[in-house]
């Protein structure tokens, strides 16, 4: 059945270089990129702990990114477009054409994501008829912060600006169920100062080195 079928987890990061420029102002260049190689590393250990995922893919265009990826586990996919739902997109197909069914996007910048927190998706997506769009809204409620969809295909990702009640319109518009999920290990996103501040409280093991 594809209700139960593995999941494949794709983590889209833009690059190293130049990474989280929001975060100018508290943290310089080479600790926002740390930051991010920290975060990335966490959110592929996460996946790959996840009880029905399968397949974790890290779709970037920096070739530094993917190198991290696969010494932390993952597979790499080098990016051709330029954006953040194209590099999706690329990596849906690609995985699409393998016979994947179920899908996750999961974004890399999650201080405290957990394989407990991908799980709740799946659970939901287990319960549902397909297709399906299963979301995890980000603590303001107006973000995405994970997106599982069966069949990968069912929407096109809209990540950017108000993309919880896009990809609800999407989903609509498509004859698909849809729910949300609200869990603490996917709410918090780090893009802003004020995210940061939040994650060092909540979560002081993500600015750790290692």
């Amino acid at each position: 059945m594809h209700a139960h079928s593995p999941a494949a987890v794709v983590i889209p990061v833009r690059s190293l270089e130049g990474a989280k420029s929001r975060l100018g102002a508290v943290l310089d260049a080479e600790e926002r990129r740390e930051l991010v190689e920290r975060l990335l590393r966490r959110t592929i250990a996460a996946a790959l702990a996840t009880e029905g995922a399968g397949r974790v893919v890290v779709v970037s265009p920096d070739p530094e990114v993917l190198a991290v990826a696969a010494a932390a586990g993952a597979e790499g996919l080098r990016q051709l477009s330029a954006g953040l739902n194209p590099g999706l997109v690329e990596a849906r197909n690609a995985l699409a054409g393998e016979g994947i069914v179920r899908l996750i996007v999961l974004p890399g910048d999650l201080p405290a994501v957990t394989a407990e927190g991908l799980a709740a998706l799946l659970r939901e997506a287990d319960a549902l008829t397909t297709p399906l769009v299963v979301l995890a809204p980000d603590r303001h409620g107006r973000g995405t912060n994970a997106l599982l969809l069966e069949p990968a295909c069912i929407i096109e990702p809209d990540f950017g600006g108000d993309s919880r009640f896009a990809h609800a319109r999407l989903a609509a518009a498509a004859g698909a169920a849809y729910r949300e999920v609200a869990h603490d290990a996917l709410a918090l996103d780090i893009d802003t100062p004020d995210d940061l501040l939040l994650a060092e409280a909540l979560h002081p093991e993500v600015l750790l080195a290692g």
